[in-house]
């Protein structure tokens, strides 16, 4: 009898360990109510419970966080109506130029591209970096020679473009450009900053990953890198503590390690999920004025997903299975 209940106990201690799947993504920062048609938030809304639904699957059937995190953002990859992947943010030359991020929290490991051509799914390429390299970030050529190593899928220059990055193009030209691109300053369009795509994931044995893909900045000079790629700036995973993904002006969250500075905050201050990342948002970063927002989920299963811009495209979905899918504050 003793046996049978220390089994029972065992078993029942076994279950209750397993940790609340969880699923969190963004479609961006920056958002503006004013450029939103009801046609395109209705179908925005439609590519983030897709991909919602479809890396929460992932994580209900047993998979692990990292396969979620690629599950999710591929289809926001593949999507034209974010930018990243198709539909990324054309530089000042009118080409894309693409940046991603992954790190998974069991490991401590990191993989990142930037810089990156006719690579369709740049979070798959940032994975073989972690995964069939001992590097963490590569760049340009090397980078996507790597891709065609491992057979990964390229694209055309020409499936990279949308209509709506064109048209983000011509409205950051048609701006001041400063030290030759856009930069933003006081009552400029800050949509022109923005976008990025991203997820973080909490599997049922309790390992976190987070992984960042975009085009960058509209307008942008040709080679400039900002945070998406930089782990610990726009990515960052560590199991017990936290995974956090970015989006905004990047090179402010390169310079305030933005993603890692959520994670020490709740290590060497005590500090909530919640209290580390809104004081993050709202309070040192809009000092700077600084324009953007992150997702993150911690080892509990606890989300947070604040933004100091009107709008962050963002959708989570836990154990219950229900997808919150929101842009504004709601």
């Amino acid at each position: 009898m003793k046996r049978l209940f220390l089994a029972l106990n065992i078993l029942t201690n076994c279950i209750l360990a397993e940790a609340p799947v969880t699923l969190v993504l963004h479609g961006g920062a920056g958002v503006e109510r004013a450029r939103l048609t009801p046609e395109k938030e209705a179908a925005c809304r439609a590519v983030l419970e897709e991909a919602l639904r479809k890396g929460h699957a992932v994580l209900k059937a047993g998979g692990s966080s990292e396969e979620a995190v690629t599950t999710t953002i591929i289809i926001l990859e593949d999507s034209p109506l974010f930018n990243a992947g198709r539909g990324a943010a054309l530089t000042r030359d009118g080409t894309t130029e693409l940046d991603a991020s992954i790190m998974v929290g069991r490991t401590g490991l990191a993989g990142a591209v930037a810089n990156v051509h006719g690579v369709r799914n740049p979070i798959l390429l940032a994975q073989k970096v972690m995964l069939r390299t001992p590097h963490v970030l590569m760049t340009g050529k090397g980078a996507e020679d790597l891709a065609r190593q491992e057979k990964l899928r390229f694209e055309a220059p020409d499936w990279f473009l949308t209509p709506g990055q064109k048209e983000r193009l011509q409205r950051a030209k048609e701006k001041a450009l400063p030290k030759g691109a856009y930069v933003p300053v006081p009552g400029r369009d800050l949509s022109l900053l923005m976008g990025t795509v991203g997820a973080v994931a909490l599997d049922k044995d309790g390992h976190l990953a987070a992984g960042t893909s975009t085009g960058g900045l509209a307008g942008k000079l040709p080679g400039r890198v900002g945070d998406s790629p930089v782990i610990g700036a726009g990515t960052y995973a560590e199991d017990g503590v936290c995974a956090v993904s970015c989006t905004g002006h990047g090179e402010f969250f390169i310079r305030n390690a933005v993603a890692y500075d959520v994670a020490a905050r709740m290590k060497y201050a005590n500090a909530s999920l919640n209290d580390a990342t809104h004081t993050i948002i709202n309070d040192k970063l809009k000092k700077l004025n600084a324009s953007g927002g992150l997702i993150a989920l911690d080892s509990r299963g606890n989300v947070s997903t604040p933004f100091n811009s009107e709008g962050m495209f963002h959708a989570r979905m836990g154990p219950d299975g229900v997808a919150h899918v929101a842009i504004f504050e709601e």
